[in-house]
């Protein structure tokens, strides 16, 4: 096994020598050589096994000089991974050379196809390599934030110390950085709460917590991020709570009824790169070498840490919010689809419109009680696909002509219509999608000219226009993000240094409290408040203080005792602006 590995690493030597010139013409082109990818983690798995640096030099022949031989290598690597207990960095370097082999293919799905056989006895898994990248075995579902599908190759190394320029596909920076992959000892401490109510119990984890925001943003009677306790059992109701415990990414919230806590959703394998935050996992993917887990956590699903600098690593703490990671800037004129919020948002809105609205409403609940289980996914197809993104609903279910064919005969009513208009816009409001003007007169025009059409074609002896494509629906008027200024859109402000008071000044807000506050502070509570306003400070004082007092807020760290001590006294002395 020895010999092989040095034969691996002599080839891959040799190809680094001509890669620039092997790649030329190639997508794969502009990639960087092979040292920081291949290489380097090849001669540490040597290193690892044998107890000895390898002896290795690149050959000076390489024979034809063709993207074959990376192809090869890809091939002989994959079959060398197959082999148990080997160092992670097999791993790596032969995600590396997978996706290098793919990049260059005339065809990339049959290469993918024999990779997979190749490897195809081994577990799907997620495995976490010591400050390195999380290499991912046998994915077959890999989205981006918008639901997009990344192609998944049988093995992925995807960066987890957040300076990979080939994201979210780890190229090596981890090792040139000195990344640690360790826990933080200042982080939120491991404690799982139980809040009994009325019809369910709420089980929260703070220090698992990723600070997505899907609870305080969806059910904010229930999970107040401005209060304390945190969580109110009592304040929603039964179906919404098991909803969104369900739909908590990082696991740390749970739910339990008559002592019995609940199970966790039925979902299929998937991993998805959210935006600007971390890999949120589902289906329970198992998570190897990941050290300590909290109390209580999921296995079902977690949020795995891309920034790098989570402070319960290898799991998301929240951290991207206050080191400003960022994916790169998508368009300058996002589509609907973009700017909803892809197909994850777009399926919120049809499951809760489905599952909620339409069973208790009378006119409704009969017109759809024999869909089909999965309508709600077929529904979100196709608004993802008339909103500009992926022509799912063309490729999954037939297109345009299936879905007049949905309708023809059904004989709709006006009253039908107008109701199922009036709820979905309800549950786009429940779904989080965005508010802002200009989406919602898009939003609301689609669903009326939409609604109007299939109420036409559903009319007995409809002709629709045969073989018509899935509509494309955009901006309406040219009103689109950022076209204007918000009038609520407060003035620009100067940065500010943090001036404390002295024992007998008294205590400002514009002066003294507002400084404590980052801009990074006010961007992670933005969906709950304003730190800067003095209006939403003053209203939550109270939650702040507590919170700053318990060292979890802010997240990357407690504020020194003499900021805490200011911010008391501001509270005691009545809030002054």
């Amino acid at each position: 096994m020895h010999n092989e590995l040095e034969s691996l690493l002599t080839r891959a030597l040799t190809l680094d020598r001509h890669f620039a010139k092997l790649m030329e013409g190639h997508p794969a082109g502009s990639a960087a050589p092979l040292q920081d990818s291949v290489i380097r983690p090849l001669t540490e798995a040597f290193t690892e096994m044998t107890g000895r640096a390898p002896d290795v030099n690149a050959d000076d022949e390489t024979g034809a000089e063709t993207t074959d031989q990376v192809w090869q290598l890809a091939r002989d690597i994959t079959r060398f991974r197959s082999n148990p207990g080997l160092p992670t960095g097999v791993q790596e370097a032969t995600a590396a050379l997978q996706h290098l082999a793919v990049l260059s293919a005339d065809d990339p799905d049959a290469r993918v196809a024999e990779l997979t056989a190749l490897q195809s006895g081994l577990e799907s898994q997620i495995q976490v390599a010591p400050d390195g990248p999380y290499l991912v075995t046998n994915a077959t579902k890999i989205t981006d934030w918008l639901g997009v599908a990344i192609r998944a190759l049988p093995q992925l190394a995807l960066c987890r110390c957040g300076a990979s320029e080939t994201k979210p596909l780890c190229d090596g920076s981890h090792a040139r950085i000195g990344f640690s992959g360790a826990k933080d000892p200042q982080r939120v401490p491991d404690s799982r709460e139980t809040y009994e109510g009325v019809a369910v119990t709420v089980l929260d984890n703070r220090g698992l917590c990723a600070h997505s925001g899907f609870c305080t943003d969806r059910l904010p009677n229930v999970f107040r991020a401005s209060a304390e306790p945190f969580v109110a059992p009592s304040g929603g109701r039964m179906d919404e709570i098991k909803r969104a415990a369900r739909a908590c990414p990082s696991g740390a919230l749970g739910y339990a009824i008559d002592g019995k806590e609940g199970d966790a959703p039925a979902r299929e394998p998937a991993i998805e790169v959210s935006k600007d935050g971390p890999y949120r996992i589902s289906g329970g993917i198992p998570l190897v070498d990941c050290g300590q887990r909290n109390t209580g956590a999921s296995s079902e699903h977690y949020s795995l840490c891309r920034c790098g600098h989570s402070q319960n690593k290898p799991f998301c703490s929240g951290m991207h919010y206050y080191v400003g990671f960022a994916d790169p800037v998508p368009s300058e004129e996002p589509t609907l689809f973009e700017w909803a919020g892809g197909l994850p948002a777009l399926t919120r809105m049809t499951h809760i419109f489905y599952g909620k609205y339409v069973p208790e409403d009378p006119l409704l609940a009969p017109l759809f009680a024999s869909m089909s289980p999965d309508h709600p996914e077929r529904v979100a197809a196709w608004l993802g696909e008339t909103f500009g993104g992926p022509k799912l609903y063309t490729e999954m279910y037939g297109g345009y002509e299936h879905m007049v064919a949905e309708h023809a005969g059904k004989a709709l009513t006006e009253e039908w219509r107008a109701r199922w208009a009036q709820l979905i816009s309800r549950a786009a409001d429940d779904a989080g999608l965005p508010t802002d003007a200009e989406f919602r007169a898009a939003f609301a025009a689609y669903i009326e000219w939409g609604s109007r059409i299939a109420l036409e074609n559903s009319q007995p002896g409809a002709t629709p226009p045969p073989h018509m494509p899935v509509p494309r629906w955009w901006w309406v008027c040219n009103a689109t993000p950022g076209s204007r200024v918000s009038a609520l859109t407060p003035p620009a402000e100067a940065d500010h240094t943090i001036e404390l008071p002295s024992p007998d000044e008294p205590v400002s807000f514009d002066r003294h409290i507002k400084p404590l506050f980052r801009a990074m502070d006010r961007k992670s509570m933005s969906f709950v408040f304003d730190l800067w306003l003095h209006t939403d400070v003053v209203a939550h004082a109270a939650g702040i203080l507590d919170r700053l007092q318990q060292g979890s807020m802010p997240c990357d760290g407690r504020w020194p005792q003499d900021h805490i001590d200011v911010f008391a006294r501001w509270i005691a002395d009545g809030t002054p602006e």
